[in-house]
C-alpha cells in the first residue's frame, strides 16, 4: 500500500466535506473546508478528518453551539466553525 500525500488527503477531505448527505451539512462543513483548508497544515487536516468521522447532527450541533463538543474536537478550529461567517449558499 502506498502512502497518501497531504494533497491527496485534502482532496479526500474536500469530497467528504461536500458529500455529507444533507444540503445543510454540505454547506456548513463543505463551506468551512473551502474557506479555511488552504491555511491548514498537518494538525488542522488531522482535526478536520476526525470531524468528518462524526455524525452530521453532532457536527451541526457543535457548530451551532447547541451541544458541547467532545474534548478532542474543541478548540480554535471549532470556534472558527461556530462563527458561520464562511457559508456562501449558492442560489
Amino acid at each position: 500500500m502506498t502512502d497518501i500525500t497531504f494533497q491527496q488527503r485534502l482532496a479526500r477531505a474536500k469530497f467528504r466535506a461536500w458529500h455529507r448527505g444533507t444540503r445543510e451539512a454540505d454547506y456548513m462543513i463543505g463551506g468551512f473546508f473551502d474557506r479555511y483548508a488552504s491555511e491548514w497544515g498537518e494538525a488542522q487536516l488531522t482535526w478536520f478528518e476526525a470531524l468528518l468521522d462524526e455524525d452530521d447532527v453532532d457536527v451541526m450541533a457543535w457548530a451551532l453551539g447547541s451541544q458541547p463538543p467532545p474534548d478532542h474536537l474543541a478548540g480554535e478550529l471549532l470556534t472558527a466553525m461556530q462563527r458561520l461567517d464562511y457559508v456562501d449558499i449558492p442560489r
